[in-house]
């Protein structure tokens, strides 16, 4: 690793630490945010010639606080910004203390405020906690940077218009605030794994930093089994990134991949993880899919894999969750089970549910190719490649599609 991306590094773990702590002393998520950040890019301009401090987190919420102090003397009355600034001024050499962390998740369901729309709140996590420029973020989401702009603008506006206090949330709060927590994580992780849209097929870096926020939650709340059940999930599925791209980096499905190239640390992780979850006897739904996950990964051939096991934990998975991608996923084990004439038999109500969607006719396409409709197989592979926004995805089923051609041909 460079002296760049180790410096890139280690100020993108310290940005959430250090905006916490900004923000919890001085209150304005917004002007904390903007304090922060030239902090940040002060430390990445004068520490490669001065040296990393001996305390950066330190360093960085000093330099952060006197911006703040400055901006609170520039708006307030002479006498009001005298007694503030005597006040707010930050200790010579702060020192990091428990409160880092306590900070960083605060600061998390504060970005993950059930106010805000999923995108908003992915985008402003990854701004205030992933460390990530706004463009960086504009590329993840394929859109043009001033558009990712003014989303994270409307959504600092939305979280001040809200007036959420910067405080972990308490009482009936609890429940609502950490699922919104728990989903941006998912989203975010999902988007990373399988990019919904444009050239690249993943995006490992926005995956990773799912996985390390969400080590950062677990860290904190160790006792919930749904954080551990997501944190499971994830590490379940990223064992098997370096499997799932050919070498023209083509998209290889789960039962062609090589599973020597399976990462087993990450595997055995997630098992410990999600058996830990699963013994406190509280089942959610990340639990219930880091099983089904486990399952597959646990099984050394494609043939081995406990197809009846799998149904029926997405049977309870639906029960759970009532999510129409949940009944497709299960139409597909129903099919692996009972044969494709009962998943296909499942699929039928789910084209009211999703209409348009490419997933819907892709899983068709699979099953009427598992039933031997090699025609109808071809035209549902074509419907998908042409609804789906993702690149690889679209070549990925037109190959499909041509091969099928090919061989009936």
């Amino acid at each position: 690793m460079s002296e760049h991306e180790s410096l890139e590094g280690l100020l993108r773990e310290l940005a959430p630490r250090v905006l916490g702590a900004v923000v919890r002393r001085y209150g304005s998520f917004a002007d904390s945010e903007d304090a922060v950040q030239e902090a940040l890019l002060a430390a990445s301009r004068q520490w490669p010639i001065d040296g990393t401090p001996e305390n950066p987190a330190g360093w960085l919420i000093q330099v952060a606080s006197r911006r703040m102090t400055d901006q609170i003397r520039t708006q307030d009355s002479r006498r009001r910004r005298e007694d503030l600034a005597v006040a707010q001024e930050p200790p010579t050499n702060p020192e990091q203390s428990a409160a880092d962390r306590d900070d960083t998740l605060a600061l998390m369901f504060m970005c993950c405020h059930p106010a805000l729309t999923p995108a908003s709140a992915i985008a402003l996590t990854l701004r205030a906690i992933g460390g990530l420029t706004t463009a960086e973020i504009a590329r993840s989401f394929v859109v043009p940077e001033t558009t990712m702009a003014q989303r994270i603008s409307r959504a600092k506006q939305s979280i001040k218009a809200s007036d959420v206090p910067f405080a972990m949330p308490i009482g009936a709060q609890w429940v609502g605030r950490l699922s919104s927590v728990l989903q941006v994580l998912y989203l975010m992780f999902n988007e990373g794994y399988l990019t919904t849209g444009g050239v690249e097929l993943a995006r490992a870096d926005l995956s990773g930093e799912a996985i390390r926020l969400t080590r950062i939650v677990r860290l904190a709340l160790p006792d919930e089994p749904e954080v551990s059940g997501l944190l499971a999930l994830m590490l379940l599925t990223e064992a098997r990134r370096p499997a799932r791209t050919g070498t023209r980096g083509e998209l290889v499905p789960l039962a062609e991949q090589d599973r020597a190239l399976w990462r087993p640390d990450l595997i055995a992780q997630g098992d410990a993880l999600i058996a830990a979850a699963w013994a406190k006897g509280s089942v959610g739904q990340y639990q219930v899919q880091a099983a089904i996950a486990a399952i597959h990964d646990q099984a050394v051939r494609p043939e081995d894999t406990d197809w009846r096991e799998i149904l029926a934990l997405y049977g309870l998975l639906e029960r759970m969750s009532g999510s129409p991608i949940v009944s497709l996923n299960r139409a597909i084990a129903a099919a692996m089970v009972d044969g494709p004439a009962h998943g296909l038999a499942l699929l039928e109500p789910l084209e009211r549910q999703l209409p348009g969607h490419h997933r819907v006719h892709a899983v068709r396409a699979h099953l009427l190719e598992m039933a031997g409709d090699i025609d109808g197989s071809i035209a549902d592979y074509e419907i998908a490649a042409g609804r789906t926004t993702s690149l690889p995805e679209q070549q990925y089923l037109l190959t499909k599609a041509a091969r099928l051609r090919q061989r009936d041909g």
